[in-house]
């Protein structure tokens, strides 16, 4: 009973992208996925504190779903790789290089002190510069807003969120945000191209350059260039607190 109700439960989560013909349905992936001869291997890294449950029950909807996966599974060490300057093994790193595929769990990392982000790990060695983050409604669940369909994408390799700091002088300390015209265009063009390939009409940039003129500046600078390549796709730039109220 339990088993026919997750598999139920898992084919109406999967089955959900077949009502928006402007979304991939991860349904049509995963019969491609169940007919294939060889399993498919993936990395797993089931994370921290509750990571280990998620982890499991994202396992039971993949059987339920008939996907073929072989789970190759990474746990956080517990003393620091010096080639990784985190508790991820370079072993691990290794895995998702090889596998192509990885999924991951929560992951603790210290507050103000202590080791280098896991996230940040992650990121800074497998180059993964597309921050791809789906939301939308799922039907018949009632929530403050209806018909959400919105994916967001960051870029995840530079700007403030790079760990990139220092102290000049005890009781100064300086963050760097750097950002290069390479990294805009590249996650520019994902977007323009991730738009057009999901039948999306519009991209918003979503930019602080009112007050970061020259970093958010040249961000926008790149995204305009790219916005000439897709006609067809509407370009629109959004200050971020207009983007929190509005969006």
């Amino acid at each position: 009973m339990a088993t026919q109700l997750l598999r139920r439960r898992a084919t109406q989560i999967l089955s959900h992208s077949n009502l928006n013909p402007n979304r991939t349905s991860p349904l049509s992936l995963a019969r491609a996925f169940s007919s294939a001869t060889d399993p498919i291997r993936a990395t797993l890294f089931p994370g921290d504190g509750i990571g280990p449950e998620i982890a499991e029950s994202v396992k039971q909807v993949f059987r339920a779903a008939e996907v073929p996966i072989e789970w190759e599974e990474h746990y956080v060490g517990d003393q620091i790789d010096p080639r990784t300057q985190s508790f991820l093994t370079w072993e691990s790193l290794e895995s998702v290089r090889r596998n192509g595929v990885g999924l991951k769990g929560p992951m603790a990392t210290p507050i103000g002190k202590g080791h280098r982000s896991l996230n940040l790990t992650l990121r800074k060695e497998l180059n993964l510069y597309a921050n791809v983050r789906p939301c939308y409604s799922l039907p018949g669940y009632k929530t403050r807003y209806d018909n959400v369909n919105l994916i967001t994408i960051r870029e995840n390799t530079e700007g403030e969120y790079s760990g990139l700091e220092h102290q000049v002088v005890r009781g100064v300390v300086e963050s760097l945000k750097i950002i290069t015209r390479q990294a805009s265009l590249r996650v520019a063009e994902y977007a323009f191209h991730y738009a057009k390939t999901h039948g999306r009409e519009r991209v918003s940039a979503i930019h602080k350059a009112n007050i970061m003129q020259k970093t958010d500046g040249l961000f926008l600078k790149c995204c305009r260039e790219v916005a000439e390549k897709y006609p067809e796709i509407t370009y629109e730039e959004v200050v971020i607190d207009n983007c929190c109220m509005h969006f």
